[in-house]
């Protein structure tokens, strides 16, 4: 089978992340049960930043935020390793700069994610990710933004969200934790 999934907060923890990053870099201590509660992709409002500024904070932090030390979600790594041993196709759809693309794939590595030779696809928009999806002919794909997962309502693919505050309106198959994917898959 061919599973696709999206990496920032499906695959690892990068808002949380981030988050952190900005309560050390503005010399904050905003409790992380506000960021749990956050019912936005964007995390700059607890900081009482306005768009503009919550986009250059991003912007200041994305080199810490993306290459250092982010932790994947419990059992992502292990769960899709275990994919590729019992011979599936796992391919990797981000929406990540296209500059950042080579660079996401070592860190990836490194982090343990198994990275097979073309199947790591980066530098589209959110609701681009549809047509790489479609030309893959994936059985099954994951991600966590709803603008994403809303393109792909009639494509033959199984779409599952991976749970967060933020998705709760979308009704459609929820991934709370990684150690579920067996569970799916034994449907």
């Amino acid at each position: 089978m061919k599973f696709g999934f999206d990496i920032d907060d499906t695959l690892i923890n990068l808002r949380e992340y981030a988050f952190g990053l900005y309560n050390k870099k503005m010399q904050t201590n905003i409790d992380l049960e506000i960021f749990k509660a956050l019912k936005t992709v964007e995390i700059h409002r607890p900081f009482g930043l306005q768009d503009v500024e919550g986009k250059e904070l991003w912007n200041s932090l994305r080199e810490e935020i993306y290459f250092t030390d982010c932790p994947p979600f419990p059992m992502a790594v292990e769960t899709l390793n275990e994919l590729v041993e019992n011979g599936h196709d796992v391919y990797y759809i981000t929406a990540r700069n296209k500059e950042f693309g080579e660079r996401t794939k070592e860190w990836m590595q490194r982090k343990g994610f198994p990275m097979q030779e073309g199947h790591f696809y980066c530098g589209m928009e959110d609701h681009e990710k549809i047509h790489i999806i479609k030309k893959l002919e994936l059985d099954f794909y994951f991600d966590d933004k709803p603008q994403v997962v809303e393109t792909l309502a009639d494509a033959a693919v199984q779409v599952y969200v991976k749970d967060h505050p933020y998705n709760q309106e979308l009704k459609m198959n929820r991934l709370k934790d990684w150690s579920e994917l067996t569970a799916i898959l034994q449907k």
